[in-house]
């Protein structure tokens, strides 16, 4: 196993609850505290839940549902399910973001924008690329990277990770680090999951002057250039933000490089109702689509 799939990526996320592996799906759930109760709720790993079998799901489900008020999920976008599947295991099964996917049996030049090819040849007149198969070198660097986008954002909880989690993540198996340099400093970075056929962009790591520089595009390219033959497809994500929008500039960077998009689902299901409502109604979160209702504005 590697990547998201690796039991490594379930524990760099323990800060935010008990890994809890299914065993015959294979995939990762988080078993976390409900303030101000003695209850439990559980969530897929942050940004996806990966598994083994999709159809073993339903299985899994059962055994948790005595040990949980609830559970909630983002689909893979490779997962092999149909909706039918999802929708017998959960109550709520919604579309949530588009992933933007680049065919690596393809050409570069059939699917990447003319802006980002031109940008692409100016970046990489001013930075090199690095590829790193053992990331964990550059933990510290990384790190400081992503930390000052952290900083700039004010990303909080999970999705701001922590220099414990990134010692845990840089180091599960079909981790690939991409660095930029300029002057030989490191100017961005890009973390990559390989797993089976498929890469996942994970983080972005990137400092002000690697923005000055372009250094994402010079990034994206060579990423596409060293997995063209190794892997058939590139995986790079959604847009920003809990909710899809053509709108924001990084779902327009990302789709620059696709040569198409796939579906995730959001998916939720209350295994206790009583319990649940009784806090739903306890925190006043009564009028609100967010699931679990009592949880939100848990991602700001």
């Amino acid at each position: 196993m590697k990547g998201f799939a690796h039991p490594g990526y379930a524990d760099s996320l323990a800060e935010f609850g008990t890994p809890r592996e299914l065993p015959r799906c294979g995939g990762w759930v988080l078993e976390r505290p409900i303030p101000g109760t003695s209850c439990l709720d559980a969530m897929g790993c942050y940004p996806l839940f990966v598994c083994r079998d999709w159809t073993q799901l339903p299985e899994d489900l059962a055994a948790l549902e005595s040990d949980v008020v609830c559970l909630s999920l983002v689909t893979d976008p490779f997962g092999q399910f149909d909706v039918d599947l999802l929708r017998r295991c959960f109550d709520k099964v919604v579309p949530f973001k588009e992933h933007f996917i680049a065919d690596l049996d393809k050409p570069a030049n059939t699917f990447v924008s003319s802006h980002h090819r031109y940008y692409t040849r100016k970046a990489l007149r001013n930075v090199t690329i690095d590829i790193c198969e053992e990331p964990i070198r550059y933990l510290e660097e990384w790190t400081e990277l992503y930390g000052g986008l952290v900083k700039k954002f004010n990303i909080k909880g999970i999705r701001a990770f922590s220099e414990t989690a990134f010692k845990r993540q840089l180091s599960i198996p079909g981790t690939v680090m991409f660095r930029a340099l300029h002057g030989g400093t490191t100017v961005a970075a890009h973390l990559v999951f390989v797993q089976n056929e498929i890469c996942y962009g994970h983080l972005v790591g990137i400092n002000p002057s690697g923005n000055e520089l372009l250094a994402s595009y010079a990034l994206y390219w060579t990423e596409i250039e060293y997995f063209a033959g190794k892997a058939r497809w590139f995986d790079w994500g959604a847009g920003a933000g809990i909710s899809s929008g053509n709108g924001n500039g990084l779902t327009q960077f990302k789709r620059g490089w696709s040569s198409e998009a796939r579906p995730t689902y959001f998916c939720g299901r209350v295994f206790n109702r009583e319990r649940y409502d009784d806090i739903r109604t306890a925190t006043g979160n009564m009028d609100t689509d967010y699931f679990p209702a009592y949880r939100k504005g848990e991602f700001g």
